[in-house]
């Protein structure tokens, strides 16, 4: 009988010795007991992202469309400053596209007002019509050469009704075709474009 008792008390200890053992366990486990739960409310407080408002959704809403129209206002002016820099530079391109050749007549105008100047003394005709045959020569050559500017129209030329404009015609019986019986006025080409037609006299064949 005193054997059956020591042997009850020293189950009993043994127990007592293992559940000192799981409690000591557990506290130095952090994924159990009062661990797990600490852990769990950080996760909580920490992870989940706090729902807007419908106030709150809509202010944020409000923005975004404020930020936007700000931002095509700005293009708005952006764009409008472009043009107006456009047509102003393209009105100055117009205004100012003759500049060259201007400079390049005044020249000329101090040409002829010196020439003015000596024919108030001049004793021969000749001397005056001259000088303005090489002033006619030197602002002829310089639109040739620097601007493509050439004249045309001669009498016995073809008519063209392309570069001639006809005032008048006159029949010849010795005309094989029509052609230019007259000039009165030349006509000048920029380049290979017509800028003035010649007015003429056009002889035609006798019906």
């Amino acid at each position: 009988m005193a054997e059956e008792n020591l042997n009850e008390k020293d189950e009993e200890k043994t127990q007592e010795q293992q559940t000192e053992q799981k409690e000591q366990a557990a506290q130095d486990d952090p994924s159990t007991g009062s661990g797990t739960t600490d852990g769990t409310e950080t996760a909580g407080e920490g992870g989940a992202e706090k729902e807007l408002t419908p106030e709150e959704k809509i202010a944020a809403l409000e923005k975004e469309i404020a930020d936007l129209k700000t931002q095509a206002l700005y293009k708005a002016a952006e764009n409008d400053n472009w043009r107006k820099r456009m047509m102003q530079q393209k009105d100055e391109a117009v205004a100012y596209a003759n500049a060259s050749l201007l400079g390049d007549l005044l020249d000329s105008l101090d040409n002829f007002d010196r020439t003015l100047d000596a024919a108030k003394d001049a004793k021969d005709a000749k001397s005056i019509a001259d000088g303005i045959k090489m002033i006619n020569k030197s602002l002829v050559k310089l639109l040739e050469d620097k601007y493509g500017l050439k004249s045309y129209g001669k009498e016995g030329d073809e008519f063209n009704p392309d570069e001639h404009e006809a005032i008048g015609r006159v029949e010849d019986e010795k005309a094989k075709k029509e052609t230019l019986a007259q000039v009165y006025l030349k006509g000048y080409k920029l380049k290979d474009k017509v800028i003035r037609h010649a007015k003429v006299m056009v002889k035609v064949p006798t019906n």
